[in-house]
């Protein structure tokens, strides 16, 4: 018996097998999930379907998370196939290179623009065109990041869509509540992916980041696709309009100190 059997899930995002929402995608399968799998363009299909055939996944769609029609499409395919659905994964974030290097101010208004509209917008836009169709009990997430909470150097408008994305989450859990829908967001610690080498500085950031937290290492796709699981499931039943922090406990450490560093 699996934590998601008979569940329908569809995540938004894949976009390579280092992507985080292949670590959800993988987790979901193991535990019995019917899964969807929505990505975000032409040149990704090459990508993802040999991964939708891994797990054995037939429901694969292209979804433009800017333009309505798109998102409505796709919903209306969703329905067609699984009829019900009882989880729904957001793992879409974009933001310019150029916007994630250098001072935020000099971010340019489209920009700022883009990353709102992507990052933040696309979820709220998913959970309304798949709000007739969620299961009570039915559980939607998104993946954010602590430079919503705190300044990540580079990170820059990034941090500040995601601050919104957690924001969003509290609000949908508000509205969706009465039909027994959950909303969460999973705070995952830095990851080596394909939206994460946009950063600057990233590598930096990835070394540091294992040195300074708690458990003294970084935490990889498995660890947040098995946190979505319980997310999804049963067993988070009551838990709606949280952030999950799935880094080692780099969130609960103020004062860093380097690891070399001895207490008197």
């Amino acid at each position: 018996m699996g934590l998601l059997d008979g569940k329908n899930a569809l995540i938004f995002g894949l976009a390579n097998e280092r992507s985080i929402a292949w670590g959800i995608t993988q987790a979901f399968k193991r535990e019995g999930a019917n899964i969807g799998i929505s990505y975000a363009g032409e040149m990704l299909e090459k990508r993802v379907r040999p991964l939708a055939a891994q797990v054995d996944c037939k429901w694969v769609e292209q979804c433009d998370v800017t333009k309505d029609e798109d998102i409505n499409s796709t919903a209306e395919k969703a329905a067609k196939y699984f009829g019900k659905i009882d989880v729904l994964v957001h793992s879409i974030a974009f933001a310019g290179r150029e916007e994630l290097s250098g001072p935020y101010y000099n971010t340019s208004r489209e920009g700022f623009k883009n990353a709102m509209d992507i990052s933040v917008f696309s979820f709220v836009a998913l959970a309304k065109a798949f709000q007739p169709m969620l299961n009570p009990g039915a559980s939607l997430m998104c993946l954010t990041y602590y430079g919503s909470v705190k300044v990540a150097p580079h990170y820059n408008v990034m941090g500040v869509a995601k601050a919104a994305l957690e924001s969003s989450t509290r609000y949908l859990a508000y509205d969706l509540g009465p039909q027994k829908v959950r909303v969460n967001a999973i705070s995952a610690g830095p990851i080596r992916t394909l939206a994460a080498a946009g950063v600057g500085g990233f590598r930096d950031m990835y070394k540091h980041f294992a040195d300074i937290s708690p458990m003294r290492e970084n935490v990889t796709i498995e660890d947040v696709g098995n946190a979505a699981v319980f997310l999804a499931s049963d067993l988070s039943a009551r838990i709606t309009g949280e952030v999950l922090y799935v880094d080692s406990g780099f969130n609960a450490v103020g004062v860093q100190l380097g690891p070399e560093t001895k207490s008197e």
